[in-house]
Formats: C-alpha cells, sequence, structure tokens
C-alpha cells in the first residue's frame, strides 16, 4: 500500500509503497477514504518541537481519519466489512485504575496514533476494536474525517456548563474555530474570539462567535464594555498555548470563572497564584477526548444541527501531500483534508 512515511530523524515525509498492516484477533483493518492534517502532523513533518524527542523513524503518520472496515479479526463481533468508521487515536492499556474505571482518558500509558504505532496517513490502518467509531447515518464524510479534533473542541468547550453563560475563546487555530461553533450551539450568550489572524476571525465569525477581535489592537474591558457585560467572562476556552492570551482571559474572568487548557505551550508560564486564588478562579487541563462520551456528544451534536463545515478550507488528492502540507501552515487556513480515494 501506499503511505506518508517520516522515513529518518529530519524534516520531510516520503510517499512510499509499505506493506500492508496485519490485524490480531482483536482489531479490524480499516480501508482509509479521508484524512484530516493536524498541529501534531506538521511538526513531525518539519522535525520540530515533541517530534525530535518522542518520534521513532521510519513511521507511518497520521491520525485523524474516515474510513470503511474490510477486515475483522476473530474476536470481533460488533464491527463489520462496510462500515463507516474513524479511530480513537489514543491507544490505552485496558488495564491501569483509569482505563479500568472507564477512564481511559486519564490512562498513563497511552500511546498516540500516528505518534507511537503506524498511523492513518496510508490507504490501510489497523486499530484494536476498542478504538473504533462507528458513524451513525447522516455525518458528512468529511466532517467524519475531523472527528478527532472535533472532539478536542467539544472536550474543551463543554468542560464547564456554557449554557447562557459569557466564554472568551483565545486562539481561533482550527479546534478553536469548532469550539466556538460548539459553545454556540450549547447555548453560550457571548463568544468572543481573541485570534491576531484576519482570515481566522472572519471564519470565527460564521462559525458563531459574537465578534472576533485582534487581541493586539483590542482590549478585552473595552470589548466587556461594549458588549454590555458587568464582572468578567465565565468561561474560558485557552487554545493557543499563548503565554500572554492565558494572562490576558485570567485577568478578565467572573469572580469564580473557569479556564480550560487546551492549547499547548512551548515553553514554562509563570501565573500569580494569588489572581487564582483570590478570584476563586478553576483551571482544568483537557487532552484529548473522553472515551466515548466525547465521541456520543459530537455525534449527537452534529446531528442537533452543528455545523463545523466551515473550518475545512481545503482539499487535496493525498499525492498532493507537499501542497496540503504548505496550506495547513498557512495563516490563511482551517483543516486540511486528504483524500485517499484514488490511490491506484
Amino acid at each position: 500500500m501506499l503511505a506518508l512515511v517520516k522515513t529518518e530523524a529530519g524534516p520531510g515525509l516520503q510517499l512510499q509503497t509499505v506493506p500492508e498492516p496485519g490485524i490480531g484477533i482483536n482489531d479490524v483493518l480499516i480501508k482509509v477514504r479521508k484524512t484530516g492534517i493536524c498541529g501534531t502532523d506538521l511538526h513531525i513533518e518539519s522535525w520540530e518541537g515533541f517530534a525530535v524527542e518522542s518520534i521513532t523513524p521510519p513511521l507511518i503518520v497520521g491520525h485523524e481519519f474516515v474510513g470503511e472496515i474490510v477486515e475483522v479479526g476473530a474476536n470481533v463481533s460488533d464491527f463489520h466489512p462496510g462500515d463507516l468508521v474513524s479511530g480513537e487515536g489514543h491507544v490505552t492499556c485496558g488495564r491501569c485504575r483509569h482505563c479500568m474505571a472507564g477512564q481511559r482518558h486519564l490512562c498513563a500509558h497511552t500511546v498516540g496514533l500516528g505518534v507511537g504505532r503506524d498511523g492513518a496517513f496510508a490507504e490501510y490502518v489497523a486499530l484494536p476494536m476498542t478504538n473504533i467509531w462507528h458513524h451513525w447515518p447522516g455525518i458528512d464524510e468529511d466532517v467524519a474525517a475531523i472527528f478527532d479534533p472535533l472532539g478536542n473542541a467539544v472536550h474543551t468547550a463543554l468542560a464547564f456548563p456554557v449554557l447562557g453563560e459569557d466564554v472568551l475563546v483565545s486562539g481561533a487555530g482550527p479546534i478553536g474555530l469548532m469550539a466556538t461553533a460548539v459553545a454556540r450551539h450549547a447555548g453560550a450568550r457571548l463568544v468572543v474570539v481573541s485570534e491576531p489572524i484576519p482570515f481566522r476571525r472572519e471564519l470565527a465569525t460564521r462559525l458563531g462567535a459574537t465578534i472576533a477581535i485582534d487581541p493586539r489592537e483590542r482590549d478585552l474591558k473595552d470589548v466587556q464594555a461594549e458588549l454590555g457585560m458587568v464582572e468578567g467572562f465565565d468561561v474560558a476556552l485557552e487554545m493557543s498555548g499563548n503565554a500572554k492570551a492565558l494572562r490576558t482571559a485570567i485577568a478578565n474572568m467572573a469572580h469564580g470563572g473557569r479556564i480550560a487548557l487546551l492549547g499547548l505551550p512551548t515553553a514554562e508560564i509563570p501565573l500569580d497564584l494569588n489572581e487564582l486564588i483570590f478570584n476563586q478562579l478553576t483551571l482544568r487541563g483537557i487532552y484529548g477526548r473522553e472515551m466515548y462520551e466525547t465521541w456520543y456528544k459530537m455525534t449527537v451534536l452534529v446531528r442537533s444541527g452543528l455545523d463545523v463545515r466551515p473550518v475545512i478550507t481545503h482539499r487535496f488528492p493525498f499525492r498532493e501531500y507537499e501542497a496540503a502540507f504548505a496550506a495547513a501552515r498557512s495563516a490563511e487556513s482551517g483543516k486540511v483534508i486528504m483524500d485517499w480515494t484514488a490511490a491506484a
């Protein structure tokens, strides 16, 4: 089969012919139809950040996908050839305290698809049956391809109740954009997006933001006054990993406000704990998706009218992967999808 492979420790990926993955008795084999490019994939391709320490080439990359089951292991009874599925990209141990308690997203022994094991940027991908999500009828295939990052957005946006609340979203990358749409769909009163890139501010408005501001030009106190807010934001979704964005969010929270942290900083961020204590703020780290409550929630949200399709801005045949990765790095892009249905 054809696959995008990180062949050596250095920049770049190679489209190569590699053996099809085998499956065990508890696994399924999936013919990949479409894949989404994640920031993780960009780091691996450029060989920077976490990739240098975490990736062992050769490795097939990619973890956002939708495809069709073509084979199942002998122990698999709930999935069948022809099923349209995506996969949870965190393969957990199944035996630790958290896994045994049904909190697999807290497993300390997680192995990432396309990071610690061969991934989905290929004609076929194999996963344990416990990592498979069977898509409900009516789910758009392009949206199904990005259920993994949509799950990050849903997990973050619904970490705290947002119904009737005033929500701040810091960072309008693809996940921040989808979190904006989720917060609006879930009944937030006001959704303010802070993002320096004009293209993404425009997308945020299309996806439900009340207002999208350039943090270099607008002060959040002024925005609060303009919108008639009286104390501060009830909930903040920090999606950027930017130190100034986090400190600004903290400074603009209502007493008792709650902050969900998904963005990964590239350096340590010192905080004034007095500000957190006296304002009784809650900070909660978010990683990945709850298995499989988040998958259920995002399915129901999409079926009930949540529309994240505007976040998909570019589509490429997989053979044009270099152009696809360039688009994903661009300031004028949302999610980028590669189509694997014309592999011959």
